[in-house]
């Protein structure tokens, strides 16, 4: 009988131990970490595991957060470079703002929020140069040399106004007389009108000062843009850097600036 009973009792431990370890295997198998998504690779999973890589910090966007919208027109690095500063920096003070680039003898007037309202060719001063002769605003046009006859460059207040003819014009610099206006087409050997159509700034010159734009553009972009309020001119320099004229900063330079302060915080 005890050995009947001491057999039974072997049976029972026997069979306890066996299940255990079937419960601790079982265990260690679930304990595995599986796979959350069967197309995703094991590198891809083992880069979740150990956290941002340094091309997930990378990531972290090095384009200006605000640049000017060009629409789909052309301009030069210059003029893209002062016009998304302009926008970045308020410069504008959220006025209506225009850039002309003299090197390609072209104009863009933008609203208050760096939209592009219009762009169109233009005529300028005869003369390469980046300043006003001092006093020239008060002398006759037919007292100017060739070598006199200058845009010049910087950052104007310009408001709407009147030429001495009654003409409506933009004034730019009213001390040096320069305002941006209609073209003038009453000196036909000048051939104003045809300057303005040709593909090449390099017979736009001619001007003794002012900036010419066609009739149109005038009327249709550069009027409603100023009308009722104040704006603010930027004309490029063609012999000085556009940054130092302006004390334009690099947006992209400013943005990887950020970009580092955000990685090591």
């Amino acid at each position: 009988m005890r050995l009947i009973v001491a057999t039974m009792a072997k049976g029972i431990y026997l069979a306890l131990l066996a299940a255990s370890f079937c419960s601790r295997s079982a265990f260690a198998a679930n304990d595995v970490v599986p796979l959350r998504h069967p197309n995703l690779s094991l590198s891809v999973l083992q880069a979740e595991e150990v956290g941002p890589s340094n091309n997930a910090a990378n990531a972290v966007a090095e384009k200006p957060s605000k640049q000017a919208n060009f629409e789909q027109e052309s301009a030069s690095q210059d003029a893209r470079h002062i016009a998304d500063w302009v926008v970045d920096s308020v410069d504008n003070r959220n006025l209506p703002f225009v850039i002309i680039d003299k090197s390609q003898a072209k104009v863009f007037v933008f609203n208050a929020e760096g939209r592009l309202r219009g762009a169109a060719p233009a005529l300028l001063g005869l003369a390469r140069g980046d300043d006003s002769v001092p006093g020239i605003g008060d002398r006759p046009l037919s007292s100017m040399r060739p070598d006199e006859r200058t845009t010049p460059a910087g950052r104007f207040v310009a408001e709407l106004g009147r030429s001495v003819h009654g003409q409506e014009i933009l004034w730019v610099d009213y001390a040096a007389a320069i305002s941006l206006h209609r073209v003038i087409t009453t000196n036909p050997k000048e051939h104003r009108a045809q300057r303005l159509a040709t593909p090449t700034p390099l017979d736009n010159r001619i001007s003794f000062g002012c900036i010419n734009v066609p009739a149109k553009f005038f009327d249709d972009i550069v009027l409603p843009a100023f009308k009722g309020t104040n704006g603010i001119v930027y004309i490029l320099p063609e012999t000085r850097s556009p940054r130092k004229v302006f004390a334009a900063y690099d947006l992209y330079e400013s943005a990887r600036q950020q970009k580092l302060s955000l990685l090591h915080k």
